[in-house]
């Protein structure tokens, strides 16, 4: 079998280097049970024909780049940025300039005229500006986290679509496998009733077993539509899958050492902790509005005869303290920092038991593989052993139809347990963490 996969891309005639749209239908191929995808991918856009295998990684960063976290990614970013920036200015909030000209001319209009114009400049409080730039570092840290955090989510919900593709997959092999065997016992049937060697009745039993081989083919074709639909929305991208080659599995972790605190599902709630306590040592800086500093000049006089006369003013002002408002922001945020330090140990010992039970199901899943694949083997030979004594007049037809069963039966159940093998390692791999390879 060829192990590699390949995508075709068709690409309609149209502006070069004009931007691919991806369309198309999901198209079904022959299954072969063992196999691997390949997968088409038909779109518009460039003349140009590309040729590549479309693995469970391709997939994924199909699916992530759809999105809403992806594509809010790079803006939450730049807002982390600007908030660091503003944390390094001389000021909390903007300068303000104030203007104001005061008359009589609408009273006793004796010429008297006042203008006046300043800038008040707010200033930090003691700690504000610190605990501005924390919180700032903070918050850029739990930008990148989540986006960790949510890329793995997209993975556990990829694989789960990718397996239960592989499952469908392999379901329909069999199913075309067993619905072959049965036509070929049909038509010997057949040809030895024509004969008079056999009864029509055993006709009638053979043409029996290839409809019920093919209504299980129907179902397993609708199956692995729907697994296969679900993959294509997850992707984004229209796929016409075949089946060719070994199941594309992924890496074991055995082997790879793997740090259990750099769990992404980890980072992001310690790093949401992080911005929970920064917060509150903002807050708790902030028990009251920012003072101003004023600067102004006035230019005045007292009645039209009067010579003008300049004064400058400096002046600070210096709000009440926030009172049960900086109690309740304090609160709050001392409410999310507890919530975050208590989701984080929660989180910590869920993960350690699924690591353990992913790490549990591998192994079990080995030693399934192994049993399930002498069960083929010997069902194999059994049928062989039957086919010619079905052929010899040596057994009947029940007997053949039932070893043929059995025998489909067996290799059915040893190319899902590969799959599920393949299938429990992804899981393992999920549980510790780890992208799609």
């Amino acid at each position: 079998m060829n192990s590699r996969t390949r995508i075709n891309v068709w690409l309609t005639k149209a502006t070069v280097g004009a931007a691919a749209t991806l369309f198309g239908t999901i198209a079904l191929a022959q299954v072969v049970p063992g196999a691997a995808a390949t997968v088409t991918v038909v779109g518009a856009g460039s003349a140009e024909t590309a040729a590549g295998p479309l693995n469970l990684r391709q997939i994924f960063d199909a699916a992530w780049t759809r999105q809403p976290e992806a594509l809010a990614l790079q803006a939450r970013r730049e807002a982390a940025g600007a908030q660091r920036n503003a944390a390094k200015s001389w000021t909390p909030q903007p300068a303000a300039l104030e203007l104001s000209n005061k008359t009589d001319r609408l009273g006793s209009n004796r010429g008297a005229r006042e203008v006046e114009i300043g800038i008040a400049v707010p200033l930090w409080l003691p700690g504000e500006r610190g605990g501005s730039a924390a919180l700032a570092v903070a918050e850029g840290a739990a930008i990148e986290s989540r986006a960790d955090a949510a890329q793995l989510r997209v993975a556990a919900t990829v694989r789960d679509a990718w397996w239960q593709w592989q499952r469908a997959r392999i379901e329909v092999g069999t199913a075309r496998d067993q619905l072959g065997n049965t036509r070929l016992i049909a038509a010997d049937v057949a040809r030895r009733a024509r004969a008079g060697d056999l009864a029509r009745a055993d006709q009638h039993q053979a043409d029996g077993a290839v409809a019920s081989a093919q209504a299980s083919l129907a179902q397993a074709e609708n199956s692995l539509a729907a697994a296969r639909q679900y993959l294509r929305a997850l992707a984004g991208v229209a796929l016409a899958l075949s089946e060719t080659g070994d199941a594309l599995a992924e890496p074991d972790p055995g082997a790879v050492v793997v740090d259990f605190e750099a769990h992404a599902a980890l980072q992001e709630l310690r790093d949401r902790a992080a911005v929970a306590e920064r917060n509150f040592a903002l807050i708790a800086s902030q028990s009251r509005a920012n003072p101003e500093l004023m600067l102004a000049t006035t230019r005045d006089r007292g009645a039209r005869s009067e010579a003008s006369q300049n004064t400058i003013t400096l002046g600070i002002r210096i709000p009440f303290g926030a009172g049960p408002r900086s109690d309740a922001r304090r609160a709050n945020a001392r409410a999310e920092a507890t919530e975050a330090q208590a989701q984080l140990s929660l989180e910590r010992e869920r993960l350690t038991a699924e690591q353990e039970a992913a790490r549990v199901r591998v192994e079990s899943s080995r030693t399934q593989l192994e049993a399930a694949q002498r069960r083929a083997q010997l069902a194999r030979e059994s049928r062989g052993f039957f086919d010619k004594s079905f052929r010899l007049g040596e057994t009947d037809l029940p007997t053949r139809l039932r070893i043929e069963a059995e025998a489909a039966e067996a290799d059915r159940q040893a190319a899902r347990t590969r799959i599920e093998l393949a299938a429990a390692i992804s899981a393992w791999r999920q549980a510790l963490g780890l992208l799609p390879q």
